[in-house]
């Protein structure tokens, strides 16, 4: 797309170039159901409708227009983007897919993280009132991990014993 980006339009100025390419991206990214022909016919009729309303979103264009190379120039951005778009559509499962797998790395990594670091003081806090409000024996705590599975656990199992009661 970038590479078909320099070779059109070259009679225009960059900032006209510019806006103007990046209006037609976003025509063709929100009409994913239209065919390049149809989004080139509507952008050209919405174009034309606002020079008649004397409103024009590119007043540059009016010369335009009618011109074949820039129409041939735009049926190719057009053309490119569509192609962009549904690359970027077929890459979808791989991207959630790479997505989902850095997330269970950055679990992993911060489980790792946690079984080297102490114990806060909340957490020892915490599990020794578990301990005393369930008379359950304490361990001695040597990670954080190990704090948080065991606080865990303790609240699982008497809130299932708690459930189970009622």
């Amino acid at each position: 797309m970038y590479q078909i980006k320099n070779q059109i339009y070259l009679d225009m100025s960059k900032t006209q170039k510019s806006a103007l390419c990046n209006f037609l991206r976003a025509l063709v990214k929100k009409s994913p159901q239209l065919s390049v022909d149809d989004v080139l016919d509507k952008f050209l009729e919405d174009e034309r409708y606002y020079f008649d309303i004397k409103n024009p979103h590119f007043e540059f264009l009016q010369d335009y227009l009618d011109n074949n190379k820039f129409l041939e120039d735009t049926y190719l951005y057009i053309k490119e983007c569509r192609k962009y778009y549904d690359y970027k559509k077929k890459q979808e499962p791989i991207i959630l897919a790479q997505k989902e797998y850095e997330k269970k790395k950055r679990a992993f990594l911060k489980e790792v993280k946690m079984s080297k670091e102490a114990p806060t003081k909340k957490q020892l806090y915490y599990y020794e009132r578990l301990c005393k409000k369930y008379n359950i024996e304490k361990k001695e705590l040597s990670s954080k991990l190990e704090a948080r599975d065991e606080i865990d656990r303790i609240l699982n199992e008497y809130t299932r014993d708690f459930e189970n009661i009622n």
